[in-house]
C-alpha cells in the first residue's frame, strides 16, 4: 500500500513536495535524500512532462523510497489511468466543476465492477505480469487512489456530493485557483477563501474522507491544519531554487551589489 495513502487513512499528516517546470528524475534523486517527505506529485497539468518522462521519474521514486502521485485534468481515459500503470500510487483530478466529471474520472481510474480501467500486465503495478491478474484488479481499486482537486467555486458549491462519491479517497485544494474563482486573487486568507475552506473541511470530515492543500505560508498551514487538513504540499521545485538562490544572495550580499 502506498505510503502516503495509508497515512491518510490512518489520520496522519502527510508532506509531500511537488514537481513542476524543473522536474527532472535527478531531482527527484535529490529530494529523496536531501528532503523530508513522504511523498511527491509531479503536475502533468501545467507542464510539459510527457510519459516517458514520468516513467524515469517514479522510477528514481523508488530507488529513493518516495511515494508518488500525478495531477492530470479530467479529460480524458488515458491520461487518467496511464500514470498508475507507470507506478503513481495515485491520480489527482484539476479543474473538476461537475459531479459527471468526478464520475467519469474514477470509473477511469477503477477496473470493473468499479470502473471502466483496462488490463494490462505488462507494467510496474502489475509486477511486469507476476501478479495474478484478479489479484492486481483487487488490490489496485483498493489501493490505487483518487483525489479530486477543488479549486473551482463550482466544485465548492457541490463538495458535499464531490466527497460522497464511492472511489474519491481524498480531496485536494487548489488556492491559487480558488481565490482566483472566487473573485480574490492571491488573497488565500480572505474569508470568501477561509468560508470555502470551512466548507470543504467539514464535508470531507462528513464522508470520512480525508483532505489536502497547497499551502502557501506558515500561517495558512496553522490554519488549515486547525480545520482538519492531513496532507500539505508546501515545497515546489521552482520554490526550492528561488528560495535557494535569495538566500545565497544575503549570504553573500557584499558582493551582490
Amino acid at each position: 500500500m502506498s505510503t502516503i495513502i495509508e497515512r491518510l487513512r490512518d489520520g496522519k499528516l502527510v508532506r509531500v513536495m511537488h514537481f513542476t517546470g524543473l522536474s527532472s528524475p535527478k531531482l527527484v534523486e535529490v529530494a529523496g535524500v536531501l528532503g523530508d517527505f513522504h511523498g511527491l506529485w509531479i503536475d502533468q497539468e501545467h507542464t510539459a512532462i510527457p510519459h516517458a518522462q514520468l516513467e524515469l521519474m517514479l522510477m528514481a521514486c523508488r530507488a529513493v523510497g518516495l511515494d508518488a502521485f500525478a495531477r492530470v485534468p479530467p479529460t480524458d481515459y488515458a491520461t487518467i489511468m496511464r500514470p498508475m500503470e507507470a507506478g503513481c500510487s495515485g491520480v489527482m483530478i484539476a479543474q473538476v466543476r461537475t459531479l459527471d466529471e468526478v464520475k467519469q474520472s474514477v470509473a477511469w481510474a477503477k477496473y470493473p465492477p468499479q470502473g471502466v480501467r483496462g488490463m494490462f500486465g505488462a507494467t510496474i503495478e502489475a509486477g511486469y505480469g507476476t501478479i495474478e491478474m484478479r489479484a492486481h484488479a483487487e488490490n489496485a481499486n483498493r489501493e490505487r487512489w483518487v483525489a479530486i482537486q477543488i479549486e473551482t467555486a463550482e466544485a465548492v458549491e457541490i463538495i458535499d456530493q464531490i466527497a460522497a462519491v464511492d472511489g474519491v479517497d481524498h480531496l485536494f485544494v487548489g488556492p491559487a485557483d480558488l481565490s482566483v474563482n472566487l473573485g480574490v486573487p492571491g488573497e488565500y486568507m480572505h474569508p470568501k477563501c477561509i468560508a470555502a475552506l470551512e466548507r470543504i473541511a467539514a464535508a470531507s470530515n462528513n464522508a470520512g474522507k480525508s483532505w489536502g492543500i497547497l499551502s502557501k505560508d506558515p500561517e495558512h498551514v496553522r490554519m488549515c491544519r486547525a480545520l482538519g487538513c492531513q496532507l500539505f504540499s508546501i515545497f515546489g521545485d521552482l520554490e526550492c531554487f528561488r528560495a535557494g538562490l535569495k538566500a545565497l544572495e544575503e549570504r553573500f550580499a557584499d558582493i551582490m551589489d
